[in-house]
This record gives C-alpha cells, structure tokens and sequence, in this order.
C-alpha cells in the first residue's frame, strides 16, 4: 500500500482532465446518464483529509469511487449499497457507530466511513505485501472480508501462498456449490462459512477494473 499522497488537489483542472481523458471512449453502465457521471469536484479536499488520516492513497480512492459510483453521490446498487463509496447497509450501520457520525449517506461522511472500511481491510491482510495486499483488500470491499477469507483457507488447502492475490483469485471459484465436495475436505460445515459463492467474476473483474483506472490516474496526476 502506498502512503497517502502529500500533494494538494489545488489544481482541479488537472484533476478534472484526467478523469474526463480516462473515461473517454467508453460507454456507461445503462443506468448511468452522461449527466449521472458526475465529476469529483467538490469533494478533493474531504477526499485528501480522509486518505491523509487513514493513510490511503487518495489515487487510489479516486479509483475505488469510480468504479462503485461514477461519483455519483446518490448512486444506490440493487443490493442497497449507497452513496460514492457505496456503503452496504450492513456496514453503514456499524460504521456509523464506530465514527460516531449520525449517518453515513452525505458525500462526506460517506467518503470518510468508505476510506476507513478500506483501511480496515487493509489490516486484516497485513501479511501481504504491495500490490497483492491492495488487490486482496479491493476484493473484499467488493465480495466481503469472509468470502475472501474462505479463498484464502482454500489456497491454503491446495499448497497455495494465501497472501498472493493470484492464488486466492484462483481460489475464488472454488467456493461456488459445484465443488461441495472439496469443502467437506476444509470446513466442518461442509460449505464455506460465508455460503457459496457464484459471483466470482464479478469480483475479479472489479480488482482487474480498479487497478487499471488507479495505474491510469498515477500517471495523470502524481
């Protein structure tokens, strides 16, 4: 994980360029209006603060809040998930008490409690390191900390290194009903402990997304 950036966001123009050149060319969701995809002006410097204090790299959480809303601060998922961050409900509500803020819905609250969830995941894989800890954190923001926990008992399993991205994308997979037979061999439930998982690519496709637009933004803005 890199440390947050020490630089101002002073110049927006700059800022503003690279997001618009990144997304260039490329066709947005269905639910997604060209007025929908909105810009991160207005937020850089609650962006700065957050990465700053729970020391994030703010390039980074630029990436992170493109890929869940297109900075739209009231985008809502199917599953509830709400806000830049897209908070899941779950997680708000204990974010909330852990922050001690009354909600996190406003753009700020939202992005300071989306940047802490991410440094708590960054914790719970303080054994990797570099790029394959940021990957591992970005999959569970996106499919929960337990499933990529299960991935991880199941490279472990197989003799694979569980701090490496790789081997826990390919593990991935495994936790899906087909392959009941191997958890019985790994969980005394019988199944993962977080229940099967078929929404793997998702979550793959998520990271792989994610690092693109985060090496993309290093280069346009550091």
């Amino acid at each position: 994980m890199k440390p947050a950036a020490s630089s101002s966001f002073s110049d927006k123009g700059r800022l503003e360029t690279a997001l618009t050149t990144q997304d260039s060319g490329k066709e947005l969701s269905p639910e997604t209006s060209p007025q929908e995809n909105q810009s991160v002006s207005g937020y850089e410097e609650t962006i700065k603060r957050y990465s700053q204090i729970y020391e994030i790299d703010w390039i980074l959480v630029l990436a992170v809040m493109k890929q869940e809303s297109r900075f739209k601060s009231e985008a809502t998922s199917h599953k509830g998930a709400y806000g830049l961050m897209q908070i899941m409900p779950e997680t708000q509500t204990e974010l909330i008490y852990k922050l001690g803020v009354s909600d996190a819905s406003s753009p700020g609250n939202n992005i300071q409690a989306g940047i802490y969830h991410l440094k708590g995941l960054f914790r719970s894989f303080s054994n990797a390191g570099g790029d394959d800890r940021i990957r591992l954190a970005l999959a569970a923001y996106n499919g929960g900390l337990q499933r990529i926990m299960a991935a991880r008992d199941v490279a472990r399993y197989l003799g694979e290194d569980p701090d490496k991205w790789e081997s826990v994308k390919n593990a991935l997979p495994l936790l899906s009903r087909r392959y009941y037979t191997l958890h019985t061999s790994i969980w005394s439930e019988d199944k993962p402990p977080c229940g099967y998982f078929g929404g793997w690519r998702e979550t793959t496709t998520y990271v792989q997304n994610i690092m693109q637009s985060y090496d993309e933004y290093s280069l346009a803005l550091r």
